[in-house]
């Protein structure tokens, strides 16, 4: 049967991913009952401090929770321009210091990092990461085709949540989704809730990349849980009608979405079922390497 495991994902039942153990198991807990079986715990840009924090406290988890898989860190290493919900002064360069101290800091939890390749250093640092077992992703990022595609030489495998928080695809210049379904080496991320990205174009990437879809809900606290007002990072966010947004704006921020609504949003726009189910659990656990 397959494993139901979203590889991007921040929290759930209320609760957010790093905060404390007890949060970090409860937000684990919450997409459980909604189906998901395995999560890699996501971690919005923070100070260096506090990340470290973070992953120890979700290094905990892990320790008595087997379906927190490990830790995804969605930035520092992000574009200003597309920082989305990331706090601007939280964003900086990878430089070879600082990715030593997240690599240890991490203790071998880190599964997968979303970056943007246009940062000074970071092509060396896509490098020294795959180099330690990580799975970097390409995201929020101002890149174009033929950057993603140096992202890509150097070994990032995957698109952080397609489409959104980058270039779209235009005539002359398809952008960093177009350069991932040219390239048989690059999965990408696509949040299927109906929201984010349009079902008709979920079916068309599911067309033009087979096998190399993933499914991810880049969950906050919400999902699973009462609409209301949360926190993600250091922001408010408002959750009315199944959408979250930045308190006072409409920058979204995150997704209520849980995996098997993703699911028949995708079987609705006319991806086959199994394509659908494979792309939430067999298509990502090979791509992380997850037993």
């Amino acid at each position: 049967m397959a494993l139901l495991t979203d590889i991007h994902n921040h929290g759930g039942g209320g609760y957010s991913f790093g905060g404390t153990v007890e949060d970090t198991l409860a937000a684990a807990a919450a997409h459980r009952a909604t189906g998901t079986e395995a999560v890699v715990a996501s971690l919005v840009s923070l100070p260096l401090d506090e990340t470290d924090r973070a992953m120890g406290v979700v290094r905990e988890a892990m320790s008595e929770d087997a379906s927190i898989e490990g830790i995804h860190l969605e930035g520092p290493f992000l574009a200003l321009e597309r920082k989305g919900a990331h706090a601007p002064e939280n964003l900086i360069d990878p430089t070879p210091d600082v990715v030593e101290r997240i690599l240890a800091a991490g203790g071998g939890a880190i599964r997968q990092i979303t970056m943007d390749p246009a940062r000074d250093c970071a092509l060396d640092a896509i490098e020294r990461f795959v180099d330690a077992g990580v799975v970097v992703a390409v995201g929020h990022t101002e890149a174009d085709a033929e950057l993603t595609r140096k992202a890509f030489d150097r070994g990032a495998t995957l698109l952080t949540h397609g489409f959104n928080a980058m270039k779209g695809i235009v005539g002359r210049e398809i952008g960093p989704v177009g350069a991932a379904m040219d390239d048989e080496r690059a999965h990408i991320e696509i949040i299927a809730d109906g929201i984010h990205v349009d079902p008709a174009l979920i079916a068309a990437v599911f067309r033009a990349a087979p096998g190399r879809v993933v499914l991810v809900t880049d969950a906050m606290a919400a999902a699973a849980a009462p609409e209301g007002e949360y926190r993600l990072g250091k922001f408010d966010v408002t959750v009315s009608n199944g959408k979250a947004v930045l308190k006072g704006t409409d920058t979204i921020a995150g997704s209520t979405l849980t995996l098997t609504r993703a699911i028949e949003v995708c079987v609705e726009a006319g991806v086959p079922r199994d394509q659908a189910v494979a792309a939430a659990s067999t298509v990502p656990r090979a791509l992380l390497g997850l037993a």
